[in-house]
């Protein structure tokens, strides 16, 4: 029996598939007069690129095909001009990108994900999907490739321990309910995993460094009660840490009698939620009880 070649004569192959792609983009940058049939080309490429990746009814995804076209979007640094070109791109186009950088992102090959690799070593595409909230045409497929990348540990820790992790709280408190509902849900993640057992190396690291108690005092007192109220659970970590830096107790002792008054009343509205009172009373007690350690 005769092989099958891979990819047919109508079929390009996914290096072919690449650079047309990578052309074509270039073509949309200049905003020339002949963007229309870049922009078709852009959106036959990414549609092909999305059936190497995902299948089609017919069939499933060839895995030769998938190792080649992921091979090519980093060597080539596509995986970057898609997200830096997102806006240029139409609307069915931008829904294509998002499903292709989470599909390659969640891609394995046995323990190891390649393309969480990649960005690690390229963090300024994290920080070009966080930027991306600032324009609403594409602030919410940023946030859904961000939220992707945040799933895994690697990629979350250069967001959390990044000075860029600040903007969270920009975006957050930005006027269009939709990207601000958007923004709180990737920084809820971010929470979520400091607070998680599982992370016990990321927390222990992020609660012994005093800037970042300084930002959850500061966000303490956010104008968006939902920041205050995720803000707390993190900084009941630091209060309730064993194990806390001399720094830290240095920042709580300096702001005892304050902190105990704000908590006292803090979010007092929350009256059906025992759970909330008792660990804002342990935490009263706990910075109480803080003593000046002897040098």
């Amino acid at each position: 029996m005769k092989k099958m070649p891979l990819f047919s004569k109508s079929h390009k192959n996914p290096a072919e598939i690449v650079k047309i792609l990578k052309d074509n983009l270039a073509i949309l940058e200049k905003q020339d007069k002949k963007t229309d049939k870049a922009s078709e080309e852009v959106s036959k490429s990414l549609q092909a690129m999305k059936e190497i990746l995902c299948g089609t009814n017919e069939k499933e995804p060839p895995t030769e095909a998938v190792a080649q076209l992921a091979q090519e979007l980093y060597s080539s640094g596509l995986l970057v001009t898609l997200i830096a070109d997102l806006q240029l791109i139409d609307f069915e186009g931008k829904k294509d990108v998002t499903q292709i950088f989470n599909n390659i992102l969640r891609r394995q090959i046995g323990t190891r994900s390649p393309t969480v690799e990649y960005i690690s070593a390229h963090p300024h595409i994290l920080f070009m999907l966080l930027k991306g909230y600032e324009a609403p045409q594409i602030a919410l497929r940023c946030g859904i490739m961000l939220r992707e990348c945040i799933r895994h540990e690697p990629l979350a820790k250069i967001i959390l321990f990044s000075n860029q992790f600040r903007d969270f709280f920009k975006y957050v408190e930005l006027s269009t309910f939709d990207i601000a509902s958007d923004a709180f849900a990737t920084f809820k993640l971010l929470g979520e995993l400091i607070l998680d057992r599982h992370n016990f190396a990321i927390m222990t690291k992020y609660i012994s460094k005093p800037e970042n108690l300084k930002l959850m005092m500061n966000l303490l007192r956010d104008k968006s009660p939902n920041i205050q109220f995720e803000a707390f659970h993190v900084f009941k970590v630091f209060v309730a840490s064993p194990h806390k830096t001399q720094p830290i107790v240095e920042i709580l002792l300096k702001n005892q009698p304050k902190l105990i008054e704000f908590l006292s009343s803090f979010q007092k509205e929350r009256t059906d939620d025992e759970q909330f009172a008792d660990e804002k009373n342990y935490l009263i007690k706990q910075i109480r009880d803080l003593k000046k350690t002897a040098p």
